[in-house]
């Protein structure tokens, strides 16, 4: 088994450019993805699958060849493989590559799926036309590194945490896998970029609070990732979604799971 790091999306703004740093859990002949980019109906249909808007806010940048789709089948992963995505959340630059792979189960938050059900305004609909195969994991009385977890298996066989870390939405859920090296916490959009930890005037920062539902609780989620950085040390290898720097680091690398 092991695990690859994708950059399936660019969005650049004035303020900074940003991936969108998706992984994929190959195990065998089953793949799962964690988040899934920028979608190649959004590469097609830009304006119906996200709005101009939105495009233009949030810059999004469009390349068929960066999709999740693209870049497995690149590697010979056929879109079937795929049985499992999981989601950190479902804001659009995570979900646009959920219709890539109509036949895998979409984990997610059931906190999540219910502001997605609601209708909240920042998730954009026409992602979840295809009708996805949702599984939603409610409250656990888990526990990881100090933080309420709910166990996940994917694959068939590959178990992963989703780990609460609330406020960027209602239910935004870092992942988190065992590896032969430690632990990797995918963080998601807990944080833009890693300067967030050391620097709260970062016009980063600024942003990220605009985005938050509850930004308390964002605020209390970067000071549980703070802990864990500062307790595990290199036991623990975290990445959040939309820092190039740290995407740079781990593209060459492909970590075994335990």
């Amino acid at each position: 088994m092991e695990i690859l790091h994708l950059n399936c999306g660019l969005l650049k703004t004035d303020l900074a450019q940003a991936c969108c740093h998706c992984l994929a859990i190959v195990d065998g002949e089953r793949v799962a993805l964690v988040d899934t980019g920028i979608g190649l109906l959004d590469v097609l249909q830009p304006d119906d699958r996200l709005g101009r808007a939105l495009i233009d806010s949030a810059g999004f940048r469009f390349d068929e060849r960066r999709t999740a789709l693209r870049q497995l089948q690149a590697r010979g992963i056929a879109a079937h493989r795929v049985t499992d995505i999981v989601l950190t959340h479902a804001d659009p630059d995570h979900t646009g590559g959920l219709a890539d792979f109509p036949d895998a189960l979409v984990h997610v938050a059931a906190e999540e799926r219910a502001a997605v059900v609601a209708g909240h305004p920042r998730y954009r609909l026409p992602h979840f036309d295809h009708g996805p195969r949702w599984v939603e994991h409610g409250p656990s009385q888990n526990e990881w590194q100090g933080l309420r977890a709910r166990p996940i298996t994917v694959c068939g066989g590959v178990d992963i945490l989703l780990v609460e870390l609330f406020g960027h939405t209602a239910g935004h859920c870092g992942v988190v896998l065992r590896t032969s090296d430690g632990w990797l916490l995918h963080a998601g959009d807990a944080y833009y970029l890693r300067v967030e930890f050391d620097d709260p005037q970062h016009p980063v920062c600024a942003m990220a609070e605009a985005a938050a539902i509850d930004n308390a609780r964002r605020l209390e989620s970067l000071d549980q990732l703070r802990r864990l950085r500062d307790t595990l040390g290199g036991s623990l290898a975290m990445i959040g979604y939309h820092d190039e720097s740290e995407l740079s680091t781990v593209m060459d690398q492909t970590p075994t799971l335990q």
